[in-house]
């Protein structure tokens, strides 16, 4: 970390330095309010530490959540050339095996703002094109007005939009699929929006009263009454009168806000009726429940012939039965006048206002670019700020802005790219026939197979008898998740899945003090039985679910045909940890559930490696993967919110090595599961 930028400072000493190694982990902490020269701002945090060695520990503080993202992107660059530099036995091999990474205890003089300006970030490391391939592409979902075709996700969803009103260029859908279920339906309105994703969360998360006077018609002043873990706060409001009879034109409300950004970028926010004791029963006013709702802001890939960011903005919201039916039958009548229209038009006034204000349209976060001077270093301006507490290593001014582009565009015709989608789809079928063989030769094909008999496997959860069973899993097909085929470093192409390749023959559901790693090793666990130590191969997937007391759910699928040495698979079970933490991939989708929690939970895959810390053991017959939940705030805030759900949702995952080279594709399913209305007393207590 530079004073100022080294580029223009030949010779310049950094004030902070150190080797990322592959055991160096990243935590988004999410947003936190500051006190800085007498006036309050918020910032987004990311704690690193070395997983060997936690008391190495250290935090960044950024302008924005998109600045925040970068800073990821460019740390996780940093590990993937470390363990390339280490899988070559090249001449970083013993500064890197030195694990004396980041000097974070050091003394120095208080801090100043050194990134003050910042404009790049400068990519660590110099690693193999394959490492920093780009692997996401929106553009095959697009069509040709640039509107999402469907729900972007990696698990076929039960939804069925239909477009009931357009207001402002805002498209209001109702989901008509689900219409007959429980008293509220399902609304939403989409809209296009010239800013960047990251633009646009900024926008909606600030309650400062000038701005949103600009485009919430519904809301008057918001307060924050409370901030919980970064990800989480808590917001008193009034309603404007606008919206009210004059008998009862004085109306307050209390809502939770939760909020993330998955791995591609999409941001997702949260919001419900909540209740705080900071804010009792306000006098002269009816306290009232806010609709829940959720925003999603997806970013568009920028085409050639313009450099303005875009996003798709998609505001969900629930609506009481009665009062939609009203409204849908007559459309004369005061929806326009009411709660519910208001909510919904606020993508549309999120819309003007960016449009009005040109400035918002191309902010963006910080750029990763080559760097020409050093393995690790921090590009910034030559101005310094007050000096600020010495908490956090690094802190980006809030004007900051990039002058290079991104390299995500497009080259290939659009029209072509249409083509090559359709073309695909329709030779799903034919691809799905040869994704099977394809699978299959994962497997030792001069092995005889071995006879997997059920009735010798048992786990804690039972197995479902019938759909009706409750409390059970089940192993469905693959055909409700989408995953990359033949073509799809192509034409981003993706098709149906085919059956698993392994077999899962038992789970279990454990309630622990404390969560246990190595779980195969135990003595009730399944690999210790004499029928378990016959199989060929297995792999024992134990996710480590924070609660009190703690949780672990372990999955085991099993092969009936030890792994082929040549194979993607014998490269995952025998390879690094760093191979696998790039490769690890989980798709969820809640099949049937409270509409909130599958927004929340989404149906895009997630590279676990990346989001949570995971660790593995390779012994004997299995290879265990130890999916530490709580290690992230974010999927902490997922998981407790789906516990509060758990009893009532259909939960499918599916498991998969991310396929990233000609000749890993098409990919294939390594295990399913479906979870069916799991009870939290079920679980068996497991001691250490």
């Amino acid at each position: 970390m530079y004073k100022r930028d080294p580029h223009e400072n030949p010779g310049i000493k950094p004030i902070r330095k150190g080797v990322v190694g592959p055991t160096l982990m990243i935590e988004e902490l999410g947003r936190r309010k500051v006190n800085h020269g007498g006036g309050g701002g918020d910032i987004y945090v990311l704690r690193f530490y070395n997983r060997l060695d936690e008391t190495k520990k250290g935090e960044i503080a950024c302008a924005t959540a998109g600045e925040a993202h970068k800073w990821m992107e460019a740390f996780d660059q940093a590990k993937q050339q470390a363990e390339f530099e280490l899988s070559r036995g090249g001449s970083g091999r013993s500064k890197l095996n030195s694990e004396d990474e980041i000097d974070l205890d050091g003394h120095r003089p208080r801090v100043r703002l050194y990134a003050h300006g910042l404009k790049r970030l400068i990519k660590i490391g110099q690693g193999p094109e394959t490492l920093l391939r780009q692997s996401s592409n929106l553009a095959a979902d697009i069509g040709a007005d640039e509107y999402f075709e469907k729900d972007v996700g990696d698990a076929v969803e039960a939804y069925e939009w239909k477009c009931v009103r357009t207001v402002n260029g805002v498209r209001i859908f109702q989901d008509v699929a689900n219409s007959d279920r429980g008293k509220g339906v399902i609304v939403k309105a989409v809209g296009v929006i010239d800013a960047s994703a990251d633009t646009a969360f900024e926008v909606l998360l600030n309650l400062e009263r000038h701005q949103r006077y600009e485009w919430d018609m519904l809301t008057g002043d918001l307060e924050m009454v409370d901030s919980y873990d970064g990800h989480f706060d808590v917001v008193y409001g009034t309603y404007s009168p606008m919206y009210l009879s004059r008998w009862d034109s004085k109306r307050d409300f209390i809502f939770s806000r939760q909020w993330f950004r998955g791995q591609d970028g999409t941001y997702t926010i949260l919001q419900s009726p909540a209740v705080h004791k900071k804010k009792p029963q306000r006098s002269g006013y009816r306290r009232t429940k806010l609709n829940p709702s959720t925003w999603e802001i997806r970013n568009f890939n920028t085409s050639m012939d313009t450099n303005t960011p875009r996003c798709l903005v998609t505001q969900m919201v629930e609506i009481r039965s009665v009062g939609w039916w009203k409204w849908k039958k007559n459309h004369f009548s005061k929806f326009e006048k009411s709660v519910p229209y208001a909510l919904l038009c606020q993508v549309a006034g999120l819309k003007e206002y960016i449009a009005a204000n040109p400035a918002l349209k191309f902010k963006s976060a910080a750029s990763v670019i080559q760097s020409k001077v050093s393995p690790v270093s921090v590009s910034s301006g030559e101005s310094e700020a007050d000096a600020v507490h010495d908490e956090f290593y690094d802190a980006m001014s809030a004007d900051s802005s990039s002058s290079d582009e991104d390299s995500d565009t497009e080259f290939e015709n659009k029209d072509s790219k249409v083509k090559l989608k359709n073309v695909a789809w329709a030779i799903t079928s034919l691809a799905l026939k040869r994704s099977l063989s394809d699978a299959n030769k994962e497997l030792d094909p001069k092995a005889a197979p071995f006879m997997i008999d059920p009735s010798q496997f048992h786990g804690s959860l039972c197995k479902a008898r019938d759909e009706a069973d409750m409390d059970c899993w089940t192993s469905p097909s693959g055909t409700g998740f989408m995953i990359r085929g033949k073509t799809y470093l192509k034409d981003s192409s993706k098709v149906t899945g085919g059956d698993p390749l392994l077999k899962l023959i038992a789970v279990d559901w454990f309630k622990v003090d404390r969560s246990i790693d190595r779980i195969a090793l135990h003595p009730k666990c399944l690999m210790q039985s004499e029928a378990g130590k016959k199989l060929p191969f297995v792999l024992v997937v134990n996710l480590q679910v924070p609660a009190t007391p703690n949780y672990s759910l372990v999955l085991y699928y099993a092969s009936d045909r030890p792994v082929n040495p040549n194979s993607l698979l014998a490269k995952f079970v025998d390879g690094s940890d760093m191979f696998r933490n790039a490769r690890f991939k989980l798709i969820p989708s809640i099949v049937d559930g409270y509409w909130m929690v599958k927004r929340a939970v989404g149906s895009k895959a997630c590279l676990l490696g990346k989001a949570v810390s995971c660790k593995y053991l390779r012994q004997d017959n299995f290879l265990e993967i130890d999916v530490d939940i709580g290690s992230s705030s974010v999927a902490r805030s997922i998981i407790g919110l789906v516990l509060g759900y758990v009893t009532s949702i259909v939960v499918d995952l599916a498991i998969l090595i991310e396929a990233r080279e000609e000749a890993d594709l098409p990919e294939y399913i390594l295990g399913t599961v479906r979870l069916n209305r799991l009870k939290i007393d079920s679980a068996v207590h497991l001691e250490a």
